[in-house]
């Protein structure tokens, strides 16, 4: 639950700063592309906390199945610039996926202890 409120609190905070830098926009993007961040962090960091119990085999099929999820997420990010352009400014959608996704991927570590 950690991840989803930070997550959340992430979306809110680069939300804010894309619509001041793009104006309203910026909205949409900022706020879904936030959505299916923290969606994608909550799945990743569950699958690590479930599946890694001390071995090296379970770590790296819990972390490669964290880094799948999370190329997923680019490629619906992608996927989203290129069918609406006009929804989906490049720049705003890019900024509002990653800035809520890198954070959370830097906070896994903590989270799973």
């Amino acid at each position: 639950m950690k991840v989803v409120a930070i997550g959340l609190g992430l979306t809110l905070a680069v939300t804010a700063l894309l619509v001041s830098a793009w104006g309203r926009v910026a909205l949409v993007p900022g706020v879904l592309m936030g959505f299916l961040a923290t969606a994608i962090q909550w799945e990743a960091t569950r699958r690590l906390q479930r599946e890694y119990r001390g071995s090296t085999p379970e770590f790296f099929k819990a972390v490669g199945a964290g880094m799948a999820l999370r190329m997923a997420g680019v490629l619906l990010m992608l996927a989203a610039i290129v069918l609406d352009r006009a929804l989906f400014a490049p720049l705003p959608t890019a900024f509002g996926f990653l800035g809520v996704v890198i954070p959370l991927l830097f906070l896994e570590a903590r989270l799973v202890r």
